[in-house]
């Protein structure tokens, strides 16, 4: 049974972490223009937003561990 549980946490590990990078990825995009255009409040919501998606990463990570 323990097999089947960990099987099971790991295929949603394989498919949480790549929507997260994309959206990582998406957010630093964000990120790169806000700065160009010195905006600071994009600035502070994209950095916000990009904590958050760094804090959902660890946790899915750790559950694999």
């Amino acid at each position: 049974m323990r097999y089947v549980l960990d099987e099971l946490r790991q295929r949603e590990v394989e498919q949480e972490l790549p929507v997260i990078r994309i959206k990582i990825d998406y957010e630093l995009v964000t990120l790169h223009d806000a700065l160009q255009v010195d905006d600071k409040v994009e600035i502070i919501k994209s950095k916000e937003r990009l904590e958050q998606l760094r804090l959902q990463w660890e946790e899915i990570t750790k559950r694999t561990l």
